[in-house]
């Protein structure tokens, strides 16, 4: 074995038991534990020449060693590899979601499961309604001038408004509307959708146009050029029982505003691939001491959003990559097939 090589390997022992132990590591306890086929004065050389580097770092005097963030780097591109999870977690994983009776079903089943695998933070992105398409508009008379509209996409979505008319309307104004919308919409991409939209009004009827202007503005400004992104949070709880260097105070209120995480999430651009991000890579101070494990979900190469964990930088990088890449492949699988 190389030198660099060895120096992996003993990096790779210094994270697996700091993580498992939450204690520095020294040099007598890993050449015990571990099969690295040198002596610990060895190791100690080697562990040397890793602080030197920047990969380690030494707490407080005549302590072990603990990983850095430039070390947990490493690690994650060197060392571990998404592996995947047994028979029974797939299962597992499968039959807890394919439970789930809607979107909104499925995503609070998503962060929970997510959490209870990884023991951190899970967070999912709902379904970016930028790259879905529409399968039915219903429109619902509620009052004499007042009616609700639903906008139902094909990932699950659902959008609903309370329209105020121009006018009072009728049982078959409202069918001639209904049936407007969906000749036009259905299984229109929403990206597509502003164009033929701002044109419903010109192909309706007379007595249908003013009534059609007033949903069409409520589809043109909450429905499509809406540009806010909705996501869903399980396993805050999580934090209460992990030793953060620092305050978790400020984690949570980043957590409640969420704006980091959804611009971590917009940052996978493949349901095939993981993406870590430690410590100071997340340029947040709130997140500081955290890493976050995310990626896509979506239906062959079409991306439906972001699914990911966030925890302490001390993870288990190896089983949280694992766990989310499995989660998002089931995940996708279904909105996929509903």
């Amino acid at each position: 074995m190389s030198l660099e090589d060895r120096k992996l390997e003993v990096l790779r022992a210094i994270v697996e038991d700091y993580v498992s132990t939450n204690e520095p590591v020294g040099s007598k306890l890993l050449a015990e534990r571990h099969s690295l086929g040198v002596s610990p004065a060895t190791i100690r050389n080697d562990m040397a020449a890793l602080e030197d580097e920047g990969y380690i770092a030494q707490p407080h005097t005549s302590a072990g060693r603990i990983p850095t963030d430039k070390g947990y780097r490493l690690f994650v591109d060197r060392l571990s590899s998404v592996k995947p999870l047994s028979g029974a977690e797939r299962k597992a994983i499968q039959t807890f979601l394919a439970g789930a009776f809607d979107l909104d079903d499925v995503l609070r089943r998503t962060v929970r499961l997510l959490a209870q695998l990884t023991r951190q933070v899970a967070v999912v992105q709902y379904p970016s309604l930028s790259v879905s398409s529409v399968r039915h508009l219903e429109v619902v008379q509620i009052a004499a001038t007042r009616v609700m509209l639903v906008m139902i996409t094909d990932t699950g979505r659902v959008e609903q408004r309370v329209v105020e008319l121009a006018g009072t309307t009728t049982p078959d104004q409202i069918s001639d509307l209904r049936g407007a919308l969906n000749a036009s919409l259905r299984d229109r991409r929403l990206s597509d959708a502003p164009d033929i939209i701002a044109g419903l009004p010109d192909e309706v009827p007379p007595d249908l146009r003013a009534l059609m202007a007033g949903l069409s503005s409520v589809l043109l400004e909450t429905l499509v050029e809406r540009t806010e992104e909705r996501m869903v949070l399980g396993g805050t709880g999580n934090l209460d029982s992990v030793d953060f260097p620092h305050s978790i105070r400020p984690v949570l209120e980043a957590l409640e505003e969420q704006v980091v995480l959804l611009k971590l999430l917009g940052e996978v651009h493949d349901p095939t691939t993981v993406r870590v991000r430690i410590g100071g890579e997340i340029n947040d101070e709130a997140f500081r001491s955290t890493s976050v494990i995310a990626s896509g979900y979506g239906s062959g190469d079409t991306l439906l959003g972001g699914i990911g964990v966030l925890g302490p930088t001390r993870m288990d990088y190896v089983g949280t990559m694992s766990a989310v890449y499995a989660v998002a492949r089931y995940v996708g699988e279904l909105l996929a097939g509903s």
